[in-house]
């Protein structure tokens, strides 16, 4: 294990509410699109035009409860990523979306009192197999769910289909 990969560093882009759901995060009219990259040009389109344009590599998004709930789609998850989003830290995530962040490669981390603490634009760094968000500027100290090691070997390595590349090429 790469122990950079469990720590990450960014600004906190955004805070959304709750339910945020897959139609909001990518809208099924862009279904059709099947490079997984060109899905963050409408990331939030809907919902938060406005974000697509203040995101930096890295930054992370702060929600309450139920991110990513609705459908199952996977692009939902995708364009988060593509936009360069270092992760998501939320209160409660619906379980596909959880999953679907996991097997793409995109840390999704379950905090409800970093989300009550944490403001936009405010840096932080999250710890995720310790399960520890710090902010930055404040030193003040966040308890979060750690990840399971399965779900930090899947991060480390992009995602599912390059953990089991890498897994197979053996």
């Amino acid at each position: 294990m790469n122990g950079a990969a469990l720590r990450l560093r960014g600004r906190v882009a955004a805070r959304l509410g709750d339910n945020v759901d897959t139609d909001l995060i990518y809208p099924g009219r862009y279904l059709n699109i099947t490079d997984r990259e060109q899905t963050a040009a409408h990331l939030f389109e809907l919902a938060y035009p406005e974000l697509r344009a203040h995101l930096r590599p890295g930054d992370f998004i702060v929600a309450g409860k139920n991110f990513g709930c609705g459908s199952s789609r996977e692009q939902a998850t995708a364009a988060i990523k593509y936009s360069g989003v270092g992760a998501v830290i939320a209160v409660s995530f619906a379980r596909i979306f959880f999953r679907n962040s996991l097997n793409l490669g995109l840390p999704a981390v379950v905090s409800a009192e970093a989300v009550a603490a944490l403001a936009a634009g405010e840096e932080a760094e999250l710890d995720l197999a310790a399960g520890r968000i710090v902010s930055l500027a404040r030193g003040a100290s966040f308890q979060a769910a750690p990840l399971d090691p399965r779900a930090i070997e899947l991060l480390e390595a992009g995602g599912l289909i390059p953990y089991l590349k890498k897994k197979y090429a053996a």
